[in-house]
């Protein structure tokens, strides 16, 4: 299952050295807008300690991770929708991506060049940015409705006046300087809405590029705290994160990195916390399969059913589906081997319609599998 966020903001805070903490690629960084002219993709393993402990208890040959795609976008300037700066091209690689990584300077450096001119204010500078991406819908949706409306009301068309009744619901909304996932719509017209690939129904996680010293504390630097109410008052997550140091923590050993991360009392870094809101705000589950040739983790949406996460393995497998075992892995952990699990009864034998939870461990049975 490919799933991939996009990383934005304006030029020069801090994006392009993001990215190269989080795929240790490194893309070019320069301190001047525009620096990234192409759309640079990154795939990142997903951390999750299920993993390691499934590792220990297996002893694989083979250790697949799930993992996650990045992709890190031109800095975005005043009027894009308009054709500035990268215009079209940056606002055409957003739509293409399922979620919003929105990064913004939350730190005074005299040496970084501010391409606005504006001193460090973060609430403006995302409101700058947000506000380019409503205009941007803004264009596509009037658009959209020259093309519909006239035929929907001529024919009555239910399709047709149910996709023009969405649109104008969002068109008010978006004329406030609201986001399109704010627009009251009923059920069916939320459905008919996913067709129109609005940038402002993506989930949006904000992340607040702080400075080392308050890396450790990061409410302590007014700038965060000030996007961090702002995240919050459009009902999305804040993450801090110290650009710099992500990126210089990419590139020193496991051991390292635990210790330093330790020393201010977390085990995650701040990618580590991208990566896992970026897997919540998109409803993304992991299932498991095990064994000594290969223990691998696998990325499903939320509320899919057995044969459904048996396509993701294999098409065929869903294709063919006979039936799956589960069991879940907290079970595998209380009891300490598979074996134990079915002494217990904690082994069940599943149909196509069992909803995967996350963290089941999966034995698919298809007639696709040759014995």
């Amino acid at each position: 299952m490919s799933l991939t966020a996009g990383i934005v903001g304006l030029p020069n805070v801090g994006k392009s050295t993001l990215f190269n903490a989080i795929t240790n690629s490194h893309v070019v960084a320069m301190n001047y807008p525009f620096a990234t002219i192409e759309p640079n993709v990154g795939i990142v393993e997903v951390k999750d300690k299920r993993f390691d402990e499934l590792v220990k208890i297996f002893e694989p040959k083979r250790e697949v991770r799930a993992t996650f795609e990045f992709t890190d976008i031109a800095g975005l300037v005043k009027g894009a929708s308009k054709g500035e700066g990268l215009g079209n091209q940056f606002l055409g690689n957003i739509r293409n991506t399922d979620a919003i990584i929105h990064v913004v300077r939350c730190f005074e450096d005299q040496n970084i060049i501010s391409y606005n001119g504006r001193n460090v204010d973060p609430v403006s500078d995302a409101i700058e940015v947000n506000l380019e991406l409503i205009l941007a819908d803004l264009e596509v949706l009037n658009k959209r409705l020259e093309k519909v409306e006239r035929r929907a009301t001529l024919t009555k068309d239910k399709e047709g006046l149910l996709e023009v009744s969405a649109i104008k619901k969002i068109i008010s909304c978006l004329q406030d300087e609201k986001m399109a996932k704010t627009a009251d719509l009923t059920f069916d017209e939320k459905e008919k809405s996913k067709e129109f690939n609005l940038i402002t129904s993506k989930p949006i996680i904000y992340v607040g590029n702080v400075d080392e010293k308050s890396y450790a504390d990061p409410l302590a630097n007014p700038y965060y705290k000030a996007l961090e109410e702002y995240a919050k008052s459009q009902g999305e997550d804040c993450i801090p994160v110290s650009a710099l140091i992500e990126e210089e923590l990419a590139d020193v050993s496991k051991e390292d990195r635990e210790e330093y991360l330790s020393s201010i009392g977390t085990t995650l870094s701040g990618l580590d916390k991208i990566t896992l809101a970026s897997y919540h705000i998109l409803g993304l589950r992991t299932f498991f399969t095990v064994g000594k040739d290969e223990v691998r983790a696998w990325t499903f949406k939320e509320g899919m059913k057995a044969n459904e996460c048996a396509g993701i393995i294999h098409s065929d497998f869903q294709k063919y589906f006979i039936k799956a075992e589960v069991y879940s892995y907290d079970d595998l952990l209380k009891y300490g081997s598979e074996e134990k699990v079915k002494e217990a009864g904690k082994l069940m034998t599943v149909g196509k319609d069992y909803v995967v939870n996350d963290g089941d461990i999966l034995f698919i049975r298809s007639a696709a599998i040759k014995k």
